[in-house]
């Protein structure tokens, strides 16, 4: 049945879509524009091209079906999925003002979660019952070994190419990286998109289904999927230029080659992640592999007290998120 509420929550939720793609924008094209391959205008542009694209290509939505379980049914209500949306809402918009690059995924993933465990509390079970915790162990493991992957790539990636192009010439080897940026930089943007609108997909999914508007197994309605890459798309356009300032020069000074290494191996390791519906953070993934590239050169070539103030943000999104979605719950019990 669609009730005002599920309308609120279906805005909701493209909104923290959209919120999604000015505030992960930076993770895509934060290296194409501190090479100066593109202007910001286009890169943003470019980017959200390719966040479209994964439309048409990618219907298997395991990701969205692990964010759908994340709670469990039985603790699922509208006022759940409500104040996760908000948290997650929230906290993004915080993190964006202050130019941190945390993981919107785990934003939408601890809100979530938290306003299922409190409504777990309110009814007088136990806590941890609320949340499927196959999913949370997985997704908390990817924290640690997302951006590592992503670092080991990338260094892995550098040092192949560092080999290959030991001969070249400088400056004819800088233009033709300058090239395939756009190539990795594509790359990325695509994985992105099909890696974090499913998160939202898997929130609508839920709501739909706590509305009795779809059955359990049902498949997902095709205007779901349209709207969320949609909303990613048009937010990526809106740039997000405070963290791309942060990623793209201030964690180590990239180069076209470094921005071509961090790209490919941030972009292999969420498709490889996305194949087995696990909803990694972009973030995570594309700040670790920048620092992969920074250690191909020395240690000191990475600002190691950013980023750990970067991991120290990674660290608490989750709990905090969780956090301001219980205090929203708590409120929506007493006004709807």
């Amino acid at each position: 049945m669609i009730t005002p509420v599920l309308i609120v929550i279906v805005c909701l939720a493209l909104i923290f879509d959209y919120t999604n793609g000015f505030h992960d924008a930076a993770n895509s094209i934060a290296t194409i524009v501190s090479t100066k391959v593109l202007t910001p205008f286009q890169a943003v542009m470019w980017a959200a091209a390719f966040n479209f694209l994964v439309y048409f290509f990618v219907k298997d939505h395991k990701v969205a079906n692990t964010i759908s379980k994340i709670v469990q049914e039985h603790f699922v209500t509208m006022n759940v999925i409500l104040a996760g949306l908000i948290a997650a809402i929230t906290w993004n918009l915080i993190t964006w003002w202050f130019g941190i690059p945390s993981s919107s995924s785990h934003t939408l993933i601890g809100g979530f979660a938290g306003a299922g465990i409190t409504n777990a509390i309110y009814m007088g079970s136990n806590a941890l019952s609320a949340v499927n915790m196959h999913y949370i162990l997985t997704i908390l493991a990817y924290i640690v070994l997302a951006p590592f992957i992503g670092l080991v790539v990338a260094y892995m990636v550098t040092i192949l190419i560092l080999h290959i192009c030991k001969n070249a010439r400088p400056s004819t080897a800088e233009r033709w990286f300058k090239r395939l940026q756009l190539v990795s930089s594509a790359a990325l943007s695509f994985a992105h998109g099909g890696n974090d609108a499913q998160k939202v997909m898997g929130i609508l999914y839920v709501a739909l289904f706590t509305s009795h508007i779809i059955k359990a197994g049902d498949a997902m309605p095709n205007w779901i999927p349209l709207a969320c890459y949609s909303a990613i798309a048009l937010g990526t356009m809106s740039g997000g230029w405070r963290i791309i300032k942060t990623m793209g020069s201030r964690i180590t000074k990239i180069t076209p080659l470094e921005g071509v290494s961090a790209e490919t191996a941030a972009a292999l390791t969420l498709f490889f992640t996305q194949q087995f519906g696990i909803p990694v953070s972009t973030t995570h993934t594309t700040t670790g592999a920048i620092v992969g590239v920074g250690l191909t050169k020395r240690l000191s070539a990475v600002r190691w007290g950013l980023t750990i103030n970067i991991i120290w943000a990674w660290i608490i999104t989750i709990p905090i998120s969780a956090l301001i979605a219980a205090g929203i719950f708590a409120i929506l019990r007493v006004v709807l």
